[in-house]
């Protein structure tokens, strides 16, 4: 059988298999990249401003191995089979997020999305054609399970107490060390510590460790060597402690389902031994779970732990579940081969014991859920498992972000609001007052970014993919089936837990996913594409210069992209050792000539502009303030932060009229921000009452009416708030306060509505009259009963104890005559 990369000539070396220098380039190249990647995981992110360079770097990465993969495969190039158009389908997915920008809520956002993008088709395309050969794969699959161990690894001994000695070691080469300490390696929360290790989030870290743990698996009844076995099964024990570790109820969940589902592709006798490692393994876990969260816990609260006590349980358990499962595999396993042959042979053979197991898991989960078994696990395990329902919080809340997802697909159906939209645009969609930049599922949050089209477009691609490989995978002899099976269980255990979090909004899971699918589709079933007759002397040249120019356009935008956050962190690092404003100033503009709408270059340039206004009263600053702040919000609409630096510098020169314009405006778009109609509500009555004042009766009537509009808007929301159900967090304030109540009730007031006044200043009168603003509410208030015929004798008491004079004042608001 001919070697697919390398034709006839490589496959009579199948076991000395040689590369070319630029093929070395190509694969040295990524299995640095995939080192070097997870230590930035935590910040992977195109939605985090101040750790956006690492997507830059990989993004200038993935294109010089773009142009290394070209050099190597130039000849490989026909576009004659099917897997050989999957590179092209691939690009298709960067090109409706390019598509998207035409709508995109955040261009600066949407721009960073389609540089990942591109850098997932880049890592797809190259491990189409570079997993193909034996030697690569093999090379590529180690190195993956290598980084994926030293994560774990790295993980546990910040959850012991040995953080910094770990730090250390990466610190060099990543910006996540802060203080000599891993940023956020063990989140603390409600529940207490969670170990995230290197993802800063324990629900995409316990989705990496579910994956990882069935490679782990995998691995052990694939390899044929001693030692390889006792390496995978030695790293169980500490997965399944991570795991736990984690405190992530989804990677609780999902955990099993993937197992079934992972079974299905199983003979009968990889099935026994699949289902007793995890049994092993999770026995031993047990074990030694409750020492090492107590040990952990302590620390983390500040405790003086032991960590080599910590160690001493993992290590112990480790190595016993080590040594059965090269006894396992010594002497049980072939035994088990020879017993099930039979089995094997019958028709759904692979069937019973999925079946078996699902009876299995659901008698599991019902005992660890309703009886004592639960006391096994770590209080606070246990407690999380027992928390398990559908009306639980978490629950409740990611589908109402389903539900305010959808709100916004119907906004932006076809081509959606571009890459990262959801974190610009929930909140005028937002069902109550949360806070999450993650719509907390991969399916929504890409229609709500690239709408149907880009949907429809990455569900053909994966669709197509998966039952190719399946098919091939049915197909194939257990040699090739084992030599691929590692990138499915990636990529399948990834994508599912992606159904309810935001995992493939880290970088670093998107590239294991890519280039996870590139060895599914190097492996699967192939055929020549018939109807397309292309000659490979014409479409060679034509597609290497695609992939040519587009990564050259890559390479040039990274790095402008690299140069302008490198200029702000000159020009923040100025602000703290300087006091020239054209020193400081200069490197702001620098970063805005490489990318105008980068928005933390804009927010820092616009503070200095301010104060120099502010300093000089030179209309020069200010014009050239308000022109970076008009300019920046035509490109990103939804940047609340920049509406309220302008609001700010409207009010700053005497415009109140235009800040008040910019809060009317713009109020639709922060549903159940209580700050925002505080400030609309206040504005409305102040220039209602200048309106006033001036004798302009149809402007005041307009102020007036729309401050009450907002206060409406309130008042609905709370009573809306209401509804929720019982399980479900508000999340953040969201009320009439004192000061909106006081300034709604004098506009009533004013609009010659002193019954409907009453009711809304009542709201604002507290328990302290000594309060500047309750004591103006109960002013007010007892003024509009007056003048309703009405009294309320309590509250005039308890206001003329503090001072009598204020009955003068209440008469006085009384006499008024609107």
């Amino acid at each position: 059988m001919s070697n697919p990369v390398y034709g006839k000539k490589a496959a009579a070396s199948r076991n000395g298999e040689k590369f070319p220098a630029a093929l070395w380039v190509l694969m040295v190249g990524l299995i640095l990249f995939l080192v070097w990647a997870p230590f930035q995981a935590g910040v992977f992110n195109g939605l985090v401003l101040n750790f956006e360079k690492p997507i830059f770097w990989s993004v200038l990465v993935g294109s010089l191995l773009m142009l290394a993969w070209v050099a190597s495969y130039y000849k490989q190039i026909k576009l004659e089979e099917q897997r050989d158009w999957m590179a092209v389908w691939v690009l298709l997915i960067p090109v409706t997020y390019l598509l998207s920008l035409i709508t995109a809520a955040s261009t600066y956002y949407a721009m960073n999305a389609v540089l990942i993008q591109c850098l997932y088709a880049i890592l797809f395309i190259i491990g189409l054609h570079l997993l193909r050969s034996k030697l690569a794969n093999s090379i590529i699959e180690t190195t993956m399970i290598a980084v994926a161990y030293i994560i774990v690894l790295f993980g546990l001994f910040n959850w012991l107490g040995q953080g910094k000695t770990v730090s250390a070691m990466v610190g060099w080469f990543t910006k996540t060390v802060i203080n000599g300490q891993y940023n956020q390696a063990v989140w603390i929360d409600a529940n207490g510590p969670r170990l995230a290790s290197v993802f800063q989030y324990p629900n995409t870290y316990a989705a990496f460790l579910m994956a990882f743990f069935f490679v782990a698996v995998f691995a052990i009844t694939r390899s044929k060597k001693w030692y390889s076995q006792v390496i995978h099964a030695f790293m169980l024990v500490p997965m399944v402690l991570s795991i736990l570790l984690t405190l992530s109820r989804g990677g609780l969940v999902f955990l099993p389902i993937v197992f079934i589902i992972l079974l299905l592709f199983l003979k009968p006798a990889k099935q026994i031994l699949w289902i007793l490692y995890c049994v092993i393994a999770g026995v031993a876990t047990i074990a030694v779970a409750k020492p090492v969260t107590n040990l952990g816990q302590q620390f983390h609260k500040g405790e003086i732990g032991d960590p080599a006590k910590g160690w001493l349980y993992v290590l112990g358990a480790s190595i016993i579940v080590a040594v059965l499962a090269w006894l396992i595999q010594r002497f049980v396993a072939p035994w088990l081969e020879k017993r099930t042959e039979g089995w094997s042979a019958k028709k759904l053979a692979n069937l019973w014991l999925p079946l078996v197991s699902v009876v299995a898991v659901v008698i599991l989960a019902a005992l660890l859920l309703g009886t004592n078994l639960k006391h096994v696990l770590p209080g606070n395990i246990g407690d999380r498992l027992e928390n398990i329902n559908m009306q639980q919080h978490s629950v409740l809340e990611r589908l109402t972000f389903y539900k305010d997802a959808v709100k916004v697909i119907k906004d932006y159906p076809v081509i959606g609001a571009g890459g990262g939209a959801w974190a610009q645009i929930y909140e005028k969609y937002q069902n109550n007052p949360y806070q999450s930049r993650q719509a907390h599922s991969f399916v929504m949050q890409y229609l709500v970014e690239v709408g149907l089209l880009g949907f429809i477009v990455l569900v053909a691609f994966l669709a197509y993919v998966f039952y190719k490989y399946i098919r091939g995978y049915i197909r194939s002899d257990e040699t090739k089936r084992n030599s691929y099976f590692i990138y499915f269980i990636i990529v399948f255990s990834l994508l599912i837990h992606s159904l309810m979090d935001f995992n493939m909004s880290y970088v670093f899971i998107g590239m294991l996913v890519f280039l996870g699918l590139g060895g599914m589709a190097a492996a699967m079933d192939n055929a020549p594409v018939k109807r397309l007759k292309l000659k490979p002397s014409g479409i060679r040249p034509l597609y290497s210069a695609v992939m040519v120019i587009g990564s050259l356009v890559l390479i040039f935008t990274s790095i402008r992209y690299i140069q302008a956050n490198n200029a702000i962190e000159k020009g923040n690092a100025l602000i703290s050792t300087s006091t020239d404003f054209q020193e400081i100033r200069e490197p702001f503009t620098d970063a805005l000539k490489k990318r105008s709408n980068q928005p933390d270059a804009i927010l820092t340039y616009n503070s200095l502009l301010k104060a120099a206004y502010q300093q000089t009263e030179e209309e020069a600053f200010y014009n050239e303030d308000l022109k970076l702040l008009t300019d920046a919000l035509k490109k990103d609409e939804f940047n609340k932060n920049m509406y309220l630096q302008l609001i700010s510098l409207y009010q700053l020169k005497g415009e109140t009229d235009k800040a008040y314009d910019v809060l009317k405006d713009n109020a639709d778009r922060y549903t159940y921000d209580q700050d925002w109609y505080e400030k609309l509500i206040v504005q409305s009555f102040e220039l209602g009452y200048e309106a006033l004042g001036s004798q302009d009766v149809a402007k005041k009537e307009e102020y007036f009416t729309a401050g009450l509009q907002a206060y409406d808007h309130v008042v609905r929301g709370v009573e809306h708030l209401k509804t929720l159900p019982k399980g479900q967090l508000q999340g953040g304030a969201f009320a009439v306060t004192p000061t909106m109540a006081l300034n709604a009730g004098k506009m009533q007031y004013m609009m010659n509505k002193p019954a409907e006044a009453v009711e809304i200043l009542k709201q604002g009168i507290g328990k302290d009259l000594n309060d500047p603003t309750s004591r103006e509410s109960a002013r007010w208030y007892l003024a509009a009963l007056q003048k309703s015929g009405g009294n309320d004798q309590a509250v005039y008491d308890s206001l003329m104890q503090i001072d009598p004079s204020e009955k003068e004042s209440i008469e006085e608001i009384a006499a008024l005559n609107f």
